[in-house]
């Protein structure tokens, strides 16, 4: 049996792979995928070499309605068929005697997952570099034309009113994840009003990611998206929003900084994000000329996740990824302060 790894009760886990894996090989072994900030995953093989990837949530501060496996797993489960690519699920553990909260397997799907530039350097030659930007802003696009009802998740969430409901769920959360000491002196707040005041009119309800960007995608060798990652975060909704987040992430030649300070397409090469959005309207249809509002938006939202993320590794929730957040309530206020810049410059 591996060592002890926090997050995983080693011996119930294992049992419930006997149970529900074919041809499974004990023992396992667990290893903390480090890179993700709120549900945990981890790389799970079998004496034979075998590999899955386990789901489950933080270890501590969890809110009521964040980090359900049960959904996140049925909504890779309806998207397969669709076309959509996702990891194959496996199973489903709704037994919180087995692992203390619900936790669900996939496979593990190969590829590349690109966090920096040095990494999409060694990755890629520039000429797959430029087309990661096509398949990503195609790949989203096909996303968002699948018919709901026609893939069961007709119910997944209301259709209308996406944007307000965002605004109050995120705003909710900040406050709610106050950390004693940490005051960004009521910017958040006030990024918050000024977008529930310009919400535009959606112009289709689809289903929204809700996190869409590069270290989110398993890429192949020709930088084709091989598998979404993460769809804790998904619902129906305007599906603009996950464009803006996504080209918030996509950092130019010409920007001062990445928008967490760190970026694949800083690496020469890769479309610049005026590329992406015009590929994006292409592929949808989709008038995005005010796209500003969505960007926004995303830096508002990504700083309200981060206020969470850091209150959760204060309480311990990290599962042994001890990555250092003392940066993070800076970021929280770099990021609302970037929300307001880009909705002043939005007409």
């Amino acid at each position: 049996m591996s060592d002890p790894i926090e997050g995983i009760h080693a011996d119930n886990v294992t049992a419930w792979f006997v149970a529900h894996v074919p041809e499974i090989s004990p023992p396992l072994t667990f290893t903390l995928i480090a890179g993700g900030r709120s549900n945990l995953t981890f790389r799970v093989e079998d004496a034979d070499g075998r590999a899955w990837a386990l789901r489950r949530p933080p270890i501590h501060h969890v809110l009521p309605t964040a980090h359900d496996m049960v959904r996140e797993h049925r909504l890779m489960k309806s998207l397969g068929p669709a076309g959509i690519p996702v990891p194959r699920t496996i199973g489903l553990c709704t037994d919180e005697a087995v692992n203390e909260r619900p936790f669900f397997v996939m496979e593990f799907v190969e590829g590349h997952i690109v966090r920096g530039a040095p990494e999409a350097e060694k990755a890629f030659d520039e000429r797959t570099r430029r087309s990661v930007g096509d398949h990503m802003a195609e790949t989203l696009a096909a996303l968002h034309a699948v018919d709901p009802d026609a893939v069961g998740l007709g119910d997944l969430g209301r259709r209308d009113g996406y944007i307000e409901r965002q605004l109050k769920r995120w705003s909710g959360q900040y406050a709610q994840m106050h950390v004693d000491g940490v005051d960004h002196g009521g910017l958040v707040e006030r990024v918050s009003d000024e977008l529930a005041r310009r919400v535009p009119a959606p112009q289709r309800s689809a289903v929204v990611h809700g996190d869409y960007r590069m270290d989110n995608v398993v890429l192949d060798d020709d930088g084709r998206v091989r598998a979404i990652l993460d769809w804790e975060l998904c619902t129906l909704g305007d599906p603009l929003a996950d464009v803006g987040l996504l080209l918030d992430y996509w950092t130019d030649p010409s920007d001062a900084t990445a928008v967490l300070g760190l970026s694949p397409t800083t690496a020469p090469g890769f479309s610049t994000r005026a590329q992406v959005l015009e590929r994006y309207a292409a592929a949808s249809g989709l008038d995005v000329t005010r796209i500003g509002y969505y960007r926004a938006f995303g830096y508002w939202k990504l700083a309200c996740i981060l206020q969470g993320v850091y209150a959760r590794y204060v309480a311990g929730a990290g599962a042994g990824d001890r990555g250092s957040v003392d940066a993070f309530p800076a970021q929280v206020a770099h990021l609302a302060q970037m929300a307001s810049d880009e909705l002043a410059a939005t007409p």
